[in-house]
């Protein structure tokens, strides 16, 4: 499917933001996936990576001014948990299929073959590189509104017996306070085709290696290995 082709399809994704973008070519790359554009004749064509760095800073400025608010008594601790929990990759592509951000992704053979539409770690990204379009085309204010819109269902929770668990936050807290020092994460392993890895991750503190993670990407192997240790740590010091 050409780009002209796919230009049709985004009405029901400005309604659903709200907003309608003025430069429709920001909107286009930001579901440019770099597998689609190496296969790609057009030299100028460029993929979403760098309004995937953009969106990322520009999400976590948003959240931390709405939980500025939201909590004005909250220490930094606990802005900074929260912050984690709500921009983590789960809740990203929680946003990304309420969206169906999905069915605009422009991906290479590979991707596509391999269900590239439907992998967390791609539609993350994609959260991220849309909010950096929205930044570049609406500005700060309109995009942490449309923000606040897209993570409110996670914000509600904060604070409350339904919040989603952040381990690596949960982790670096306990040990500071029990031990006095934080945990190290290293990347010890990635296999797997370039657009299907598995990553592993090794955690250790103190010098001593307490556990290891798995996942689709880097962060997800991260935080399966801090729920193990975390757990690990409870259990053996019996609190």
């Amino acid at each position: 499917m050409d780009l002209s082709e796919k230009m049709r399809d985004f009405d029901k994704l400005s309604k659903a933001l709200g907003y309608t973008f003025n430069r429709s070519e920001l909107l286009v790359q930001a579901f440019l996936h770099s597998s689609y554009v190496n296969e790609q004749a057009d030299e100028f064509l460029e993929d979403n990576e760098r309004l995937e760095f953009l969106g990322d800073a520009v999400l976590d400025l948003a959240i931390s001014h709405i939980l500025m608010e939201l909590f004005k008594h909250a220490a930094e601790g606990d802005l900074s948990k929260y912050r984690a929990t709500v921009v983590d990759e789960p809740g990203l592509c929680q946003v990304a299929r309420r969206l169906r951000l999905g069915d605009y992704l422009f991906l290479g053979k590979g991707e596509e073959q391999s269900r590239g539409r439907e992998k967390p770690s791609i539609l993350a990204n994609t959260v991220e590189a849309l909010l950096g379009a929205l930044y570049l085309d609406a500005g700060f204010e309109k995009t942490m509104k449309i923000i606040h819109g897209l993570f409110d269902p996670f914000l509600q929770k904060l604070g409350t017996e339904s919040m989603p668990h952040d381990y690596k936050s949960q982790l670096q807290e306990y040990t500071q306070k029990k031990h006095r020092a934080l945990p190290k994460y290293i990347l010890s392993d990635e296999t797997g085709p370039a657009h299907s890895k598995t990553f592993r991750v090794t955690l250790s503190l103190n010098g001593e290696i307490l556990s290891e993670g798995e996942g689709k990407s880097k962060k997800e192997a991260e935080q399966n290995a801090a729920r193990e240790a975390y757990y690990c740590l409870k259990k053996n010091s019996g609190r």
